[in-house]
């Protein structure tokens, strides 16, 4: 398991019916390719997130396979419709099996 994963999402609090949102996300993580050696001339193995994925209300928004290239700390923005108010669950998976998760609700009026 990759050492201080953070995920971080930005969604708006409140939108209108049909308005469309701003989505942002961040995850801190190291991205290691596995071609790299350490102090210790051992290769670090590799880690990388390989997919990352968001729901709103259980409906996919997003799913996306991410590849050994991309760099580190990987930024995702998107918009979408929200049409109730709800949640949206996003997901990050990473090569060591890890799983991590965060969740924004947004109020529609």
């Amino acid at each position: 398991m990759a050492e201080n994963v953070t995920p971080r999402v930005r969604v708006p609090r409140d939108a209108t019916v049909g308005e469309v949102v701003s989505v942002r996300t961040l995850i801190s993580h190291q991205m290691e390719s596995g071609q790299r050696r350490g102090s210790d001339g051992e290769l670090i193995p590799r880690s990388i997130i390989n997919r990352f994925t968001c729901e709103f209300n259980g409906t996919s928004v997003v799913d996306v396979t991410i590849e050994p290239s991309v760099s580190t700390n990987p930024y995702f923005q998107f918009d979408a419709t929200v049409n109730e108010s709800g949640t949206f669950a996003f997901t990050w998976y990473d090569d060591d099996g890890s799983v991590y998760t965060d969740s924004a609700e947004i109020t529609v009026a």
